[in-house]
């Protein structure tokens, strides 16, 4: 049977000659690396690197984010309510044109003297009763001003501190985001630091394989000793592999919060992963100006609106109307013509209880939501205090895991000082510089921690 290992440009036959395979062993094995080469070209090729600031990142998000546009457009949604409220003071005008033909006796009447063409035969009993059939053709144009309809105008405030209420949302929606982009550039650069500490740490153990490679070539150690080389080699290497998984996937949540095409691009940051200094005042206090408690705030006095514009609806309601007839018995032509003008003043004496019901309903809704305001604000009070001390405890995190790091480096170099004297095993050696590489990894762990837990105190704090 045959098999064939692909690669992107070509094809290498591995036929079933098991002889010539045993003959052709290193050509085989050049073929294979040369396959693995190519294949390794047009990877990296397809993959374009992509350096980005978090400036030019600021910039960019602001406008193409999908989360800012639907805030964007619940408040373009709220503005457009806002509008139909027009109509509590703008005048509702309508046209209309009406052809009839009828020979009912009030209609035919009511016809002709709109037409302005009643005779003395048409006073006739027999015509009365009994009309001609007649035709009508009428053009209206109509009028309704409103006058006074206050519980329209108390829906119209309630629509108008709801477009404050979602424009404050919105302003907190771009605090957030800020936050969201921070967070994740940090987590780019802490993927991409991770990467660089195993590709340093690799090469520490390639260059301590060389040399216990020649050791066991000159029998001055056991195969189990380049063996374990070999495995910490292994290990090192699905690590980077792993940390280079962690590259590629915070480079695609940035391009989602841009609402870009990720494929075959891979973001690079220009910033390295650094220690960000801070300054805390003790005992932080939850400022009250803070954007989503202001729109909380402001959501109550939506609530009294709607519930003034209910009871309002008890008051009179006062509309002038007016319209304006022409009349003929052919289309299109306008012999006869009359208007009329008018006012009304009506009341709802009792709407089945509904406006009461609707009174009480707005009642328990503002006591909800400020049952639920009071519990935001205690538990946003809690969550910065919270934040606080994990800025305090990350930051001493940083300080220990830095000294841990120094102290494992130090380690280091003494036992491969002593093992190149021949006074240590290599698995001496291999720990100690697993110590190393594990604790410079805590160690830019513990930064980008602190400057994820600083970042969002600063967000709670804002």
């Amino acid at each position: 049977m045959s098999c064939f290992f692909l690669c992107n440009q070509g094809y290498v036959l591995l036929g079933k000659f098991p002889v010539l395979l045993q003959q052709n062993k290193m050509k085989m094995r050049k073929y294979l690396f040369t396959g693995f080469a190519i294949l390794s070209f047009f990877t990296s090729r397809a993959q374009e690197i992509v350096k980005i600031s978090k400036k030019d990142l600021e910039q960019k998000i602001f406008n193409q984010n999908l989360q800012l546009k639907l805030a964007e457009a619940e408040v373009n949604a709220a503005n457009a309510d806002l509008l139909m409220s027009r109509a509590m003071y703008l005048p509702n005008v309508t046209a209309s044109y009406t052809g009839i033909s009828t020979n009912s006796p009030l209609m035919a009447f009511g016809s002709k003297l709109n037409q302005a063409r009643v005779e003395m035969e048409d006073f006739n009993p027999s015509n009365l009763n009994n009309p001609k059939n007649i035709f009508n053709f009428a053009t209206k144009l109509e009028v309704q001003q409103p006058i006074f309809n206050k519980d329209a105008a108390y829906q119209k405030k309630a629509g108008e501190v709801k477009v404050e209420v979602l424009k404050l949302k919105q302003s907190r929606a771009k605090d957030y985001l800020q936050f969201e982009l921070n967070k994740a550039y940090m987590q780019l650069q802490m993927a991409y630091s991770a990467v660089a500490v195993l590709e340093h740490a690799r090469n520490t153990v390639l260059a301590n394989k060389k040399v216990i490679d020649n050791y066991f070539k000159n029998g001055m150690i056991q195969k189990s000793d380049v063996l374990d080389m070999n495995v910490r080699v292994s290990e090192i290497d699905n690590q980077i592999q792993f940390a280079k998984s962690n590259v590629r996937n915070a480079s695609d949540y940035l391009y989602f919060l841009l609402n870009e095409n990720s494929e075959n691009k891979v973001f690079q940051p220009d910033e390295k992963l650094e220690y960000q200094e801070s300054f805390l005042s003790r005992d932080p206090k939850l400022k009250t100006d803070r954007k989503d408690l202001q729109a909380y705030e402001k959501s109550l006095q939506a609530y009294d609106f709607l519930i003034k514009s209910s009871q309002a609806k008890f008051l009179p309601k006062v509309n002038a109307f007016g319209s304006f007839e022409m009349f003929d018995k052919r289309p299109y032509e306008f012999h006869a013509n009359g208007y009329l003008v008018g006012v009304q003043v009506a009341w709802n004496l009792f709407d089945g209880l509904k406006s009461k019901s609707e009174i009480e309903k707005y009642k328990a809704d503002l006591l909800k939501s400020q049952t639920e305001i009071e519990q935001y604000q205690k538990q946003s009070s809690l969550e910065l205090k919270k934040s606080y001390r994990q800025v305090l405890d990350a930051d001493n995190k940083v300080n220990l895991t830095k000294l841990a790091w120094e102290q494992t480096a130090e380690a280091y170099r003494i036992y491969k000082n002593r093992y190149e004297q021949g006074l240590e095993k290599s698995s001496d050696l291999l720990n100690a510089e697993s110590q190393m590489s594990k604790k410079e990894l805590e160690h830019q762990q513990a930064i980008f921690e602190y400057n994820m837990a600083l970042e969002y105190y600063k967000f709670l704090n804002e």
